[in-house]
């Protein structure tokens, strides 16, 4: 092998790209030192675009399809080269391959709720999470204005750039459809679809498409989820009034199941309340007698012990067995101290009343 041999196989001669991951937006050609051979071929598959940059300006871009590189079918790149006259020579230039097809695996989600104000709850808090596809459809926009000189753009690089977009849009959507909060569900896909439209009208001057919009879910925080869910379960239960007389009658049921007396009784007396219920009629209740009057309550200092509390009566029993007496003290509710018994006119009218305790046998 000649040196002119040696010298034409440092020539790339072949320019393809098949992709072996899911997420690779944009891939460079590793050209490093070798120079492109005119006459070389380059295969652009479907769902791609090759696109040639000559010291940093985009010179050519190639859709789907083979083509032998030459002067005829490069005029941009052949101007710039000054191959006004199709004389064979290798050029050095960057190829890079856009992947066109959808990318389908991009999730968006609200890190913090968003505050809208509902006709029939007032002010909320809403979260949403869904998903969405982009495609590419300015390759040369995309390389100028995101990917630049990546040999590798991923949509991780931008998956949070759209991420921050879509929150920005949700909020706005969701006011401008004047749906009630319980109603959101039935109207998800119109609001997705509002969503995608503006953020295209956002995305177009960076080559990108947001293809589908999806909005899982829209929900609220937990403690207003619990306060829900309480009042769905009365609206479940429906007239409490009604409720009860439903769980009483399952009573009756039980009752009437236990053999005896007791049972029918029960079963009776229940089946009594529930008609007098049903009538419009309050059950009827037994008339109890107020409660007696409390009459004075004494207490009496005897022998450095506090007695007590004695009524009348007890007081005259103390007086016969010979533990009061007119210098004992005595004390009631309301009275400031302890005084004698003698001071004291409920007792000492019982000194008068009361015989003196029997004389000792002889």
């Amino acid at each position: 092998m000649g040196i002119f041999d040696a010298i034409r196989g440092e020539f790339v001669d072949i320019i393809e790209w098949t992709d072996d991951s899911r997420d690779t937006i944009v891939w460079r050609f590793p050209r490093h030192d070798n120079e492109i051979k005119m006459g070389a071929k380059l295969t652009v598959r479907e769902s791609q675009v090759a696109v040639f940059v000559n010291e940093g300006q985009v010179a050519d871009a190639y859709p789907p399809g083979m083509y032998t590189l030459s002067a005829e079918n490069m005029p941009i790149l052949s101007t710039i080269k000054g191959w006004k006259y199709g004389f064979d020579s290798p050029f050095k230039a960057e190829v890079y391959f856009v992947n066109t097809r959808q990318f389908t695996d991009l999730k968006w989600g609200t890190q913090n709720p968003v505050i809208l104000r509902d006709a029939e709850f007032g002010m909320v808090r809403l979260r949403a999470f869904g998903g969405y596809a982009i495609r590419v459809v300015e390759p040369v926009a995309l390389l100028r204005e995101l990917a630049g000189t990546d040999p590798h753009f991923r949509t991780e690089e931008v998956s949070d750039y759209l991420r921050t977009m879509v929150i920005g849009k949700l909020g706005p959507a969701i006011a401008a459809a004047r749906v009630p909060m319980l109603d959101l569900v039935t109207q998800q896909e119109q609001i997705a679809g509002k969503i995608a439209t503006a953020l295209n009208l956002e995305l177009r001057e960076v080559g990108i498409e947001v293809s589908k919009f999806v909005i899982e879910n829209i929900s609220v925080p937990p403690e207003v989820e619990a306060a829900m869910d309480k009042r769905t379960q009365m609206g479940v239960l429906g007239n409490l009034d009604q409720y009860t007389q439903f769980q009483s009658a399952n009573a009756i049921e039980a009752a009437a199941d236990n053999q005896g007396g007791a049972g029918e009784g029960f079963g009776i007396g229940v089946g009594v309340a529930l008609g007098q219920r049903a009538g419009g009629q309050p059950p009827a209740q037994q008339q109890m007698p107020p409660p007696l009057p409390q009459g004075e309550q004494w207490f009496v200092g005897a022998n450095g012990q506090q007695l007590g509390p004695f009524d009348r009566a007890a007081l005259g029993a103390q007086i016969s067995a010979g533990t009061l007496t007119r210098d004992t003290l005595v004390w009631k509710t309301g009275m400031a101290q302890w005084i004698p018994a003698a001071q004291a006119p409920e007792v000492s009218a019982l000194f008068a009343t009361t015989p003196p305790p029997l004389p000792p046998r002889s």
